[in-house]
């Protein structure tokens, strides 16, 4: 979100490379090293790619001895300039002939929550009249439960679900193991069809007869009913890593080198360090600070979930879900909405998740690591802010879905699509989303900074 989510709370274009076109662990630090991206926001797509241009070096490319993530396949990269690929004019037609999925997972809305119905409604309607009916794009919707059919639109074939349930037996299965907070499996369909079976360090779940193994190859073959939340909303959740306490100290380690070539002295050069020099807002952070500091072991306690682990299997099968149904729907890109909700009010209470269910696959991209381009598609005016509401016992107060609208000022909140392939497809991101800014034109510009004279 750190890229994202102010590009699209500000109504710029943003470039978010694959992991990792262009390096960020080679000279800074972020919360989770394995997702962590160095993403480009300017006011046009075309502005992000002639950065992106720049940032390349004339003997080493993009690589960065520093950071170990830039050792991509050389044919992920582009032999060509970035910009050249973003100048589409958007002329009526001019996408004819290239076929784009449309993940609807990313615009769900929920049965008694109208928080996510302004954006979700307002995307859809923009991608079948700009990427469709103008600029003639063919349409190729995935399938939720969730989400109306439209008749209209053609049904990706398999489905993003349908080609997570083929893939998780060979790359994941430990996915479908896994427990909610209160110990009960988060796949019941699954538990109920398999023997009693260990699926945690001292707890045994199952009622059914079937092994778990041949439980896993029914499904990958079809012959079982996939789990009902089994889809790619419900599995992005990852267990955190014990490398922050390593990959800060390597940060701080080689900031002072670097600094003492320059003939300064810098002593912040670990985590004791660092934190003997902060203050903290309270307890809780102190002790999270520290413990980072007191971190030994890389590894999560032997017989949990491993998150280094966890992150690599992660991006490996979402990586092949989204080429499975890129390859097999005969794919160029394809879009989705960043995030179905309006950004919140500072401070004050945030939505909670659908009951029993999980809003969007908004994290997907960074799991995946794989390229995204944001751009501005339009305003809603009309949102839902959800509230704070006492506790029964009056201890505290919780965040509560409201349906009562506010009806803001124009040109209202900021909504944005993101477009996507695989790495070193690029050139078609570029191509396509420029087509749409160019033929859309729904950025405004802010209030206080008006357009610069001879600028659109």
């Amino acid at each position: 979100m750190s890229c994202r989510g102010p590009s699209n709370h500000n109504a710029v274009a943003l470039i978010l490379p694959h992991k990792s076109l262009i390096s960020f662990l080679g000279g800074s630090i972020g919360a989770d090293i394995y997702l962590d991206r160095a993403g480009i926001m300017c006011r046009t797509v075309k502005d992000s790619a002639k950065v992106l241009d720049a940032l390349k070096d004339p003997a080493n490319g993009y690589y960065d001895s520093r950071d170990i993530f830039t050792t991509v396949p050389r044919s992920s990269v582009l032999d060509k300039p970035y910009a050249a690929s973003a100048v589409s004019p958007g002329t009526r037609g001019s996408l004819r002939g290239v076929r784009i999925g449309i993940i609807r997972e990313s615009m769900l809305t929920f049965p008694g929550i109208k928080a996510d119905e302004p954006i979700s409604q307002a995307a859809a309607k923009e991608i079948k009249a700009i990427l469709g009916d103008y600029l003639g794009a063919t349409l190729v919707e995935s399938l939720d439960p969730l989400w109306p059919d439209d008749p209209s639109v053609e049904k990706m074939k398999p489905s993003y679900t349908q080609a997570l349930a083929q893939l998780v037996p060979v790359f994941f299965p430990d996915i479908l193991y896994r427990l909610t907070r209160d110990g009960q499996p988060q796949f019941p369909e699954f538990a109920a069809k398999i023997k009693p079976t260990e699926f945690a360090p001292g707890k045994t779940l199952g009622s059914g007869t079937m092994k778990p193994i041949d439980y896993l190859l029914d499904l990958a073959e079809g012959r079982v009913p996939i789990p009902k939340n089994l889809n790619v909303r419900a599995i992005e959740e990852e267990i955190e890593p014990n490398a922050f306490t390593f990959h800060f100290n390597q940060y701080a380690s080689r900031r002072a080198a670097d600094w003492k070539e320059r003939g300064f002295t810098e002593t912040l050069i670990d985590f004791p360090a660092l934190n003997a020099r902060s203050k903290f807002w309270g307890d809780d952070q102190r002790a999270a600070f520290k413990n980072w500091e007191e971190m030994e072991d890389m590894r999560n306690a032997l017989g949990q979930r491993q998150g280094i682990d966890e992150h690599i299997m992660m991006r490996e099968l979402l990586r092949r879900v989204e080429m499975k149904a890129i390859y097999e729907n005969h794919l160029d890109a394809v879009v989705r909405l960043h995030y179905s909700l309006p950004p919140g009010k500072i401070g004050l209470a945030g939505q909670p998740e659908p009951p029993n269910d999980i809003r969007g696959e908004l994290r997907m991209g960074p799991f995946a690591g794989v390229t995204e381009v944001l751009i501005p598609a339009g305003f809603v005016r009309t949102v839902y802010d959800p509230v704070f509401v006492l506790s029964p016992d009056k201890r505290r107060y919780i965040p509560t879905t409201n349906n009562i609208p506010t009806i803001l000022p124009p040109p209202g909140l900021p909504f944005s699509l993101v477009f996507r392939a695989e790495p070193g497809k690029e050139d078609t991101i570029l191509k396509i989303a420029s087509a749409y800014e160019a033929a859309s034109k729904r950025r405004v510009p802010p209030p206080e900074f008006g357009p610069l004279p001879g600028e659109p």
